[in-house]
């Protein structure tokens, strides 16, 4: 009777592999074929998607701008979801303020409070704003619009040119907050994540 139940049970098995084996490829016979579909991007199309702006801003463009040009720009495209003020809306957030809040339990988020780099306020305006009119602005403007989003934070004064060569050198005051870029770099292993020997 033993050897019954066994030899009846290795056959349930083996049937039910062949009909799983059967499900999978019947699937895989169903799976769509995409080999004739899309195409290779040109190079321009490629340049025309690189748009990013990295950390040192090697990638910026030509252009200039200063917080009086930058002034009147906010005022039309920016002030209507991040306030007259910078003080934000139930649309955008608040650019400006929250100095000295960071290592707070309330931390304000803000340009001047929290971001590193220069460059990324470059790169995001450029990208995303304004809001369903991402990419409308020229290199120019986006540089006086982040003088001035700069000079609001007190970080330039009003008269200070930001272009390719001024604006990685802004020093922002949250700067020294975050990690450094490169993990080998912080010294001590455990801040570093590494665990049994083994570092990121």
């Amino acid at each position: 009777m033993g050897a019954w139940k066994m030899r009846s049970l290795r056959n349930s098995l083996v049937a039910v592999a062949l009909l799983l084996s059967f499900v999978c490829g019947v699937a895989l016979a169903q799976a769509p074929d995409y080999a004739n579909i899309g195409r290779a991007p040109t190079d321009q199309e490629v340049r025309a998607w690189d748009i990013a702006i990295s950390l040192d801003g090697d990638e910026l463009p030509p252009g200039s701008g200063n917080a009086q040009q930058g002034a009147p720009l906010f005022a039309a495209k920016c002030a209507a979801c991040h306030g007259r003020d910078l003080e934000g809306t139930s649309h955008g957030p608040a650019l400006a303020g929250g100095k000295g809040t960071i290592n707070t339990l309330q931390p304000q988020k803000t340009i001047g409070s929290y971001w590193p780099f220069a460059t990324s306020i470059w790169d995001y305006v450029n990208r995303a704003m304004p809001r369903y009119q991402e990419g409308s602005l020229t290199a120019d403007q986006v540089y006086a619009l982040t003088a001035y989003l700069l000079f609001r934070n007190e970080i330039i004064g009003e008269n200070e040119v930001m272009n390719a060569q001024s604006l990685p050198k802004v020093q922002m005051p949250n700067r020294n907050g975050f990690i450094p870029q490169r993990l080998e770099d912080i010294p001590d292993t455990a801040k570093r994540g590494c665990k049994f020997g083994t570092c990121p």
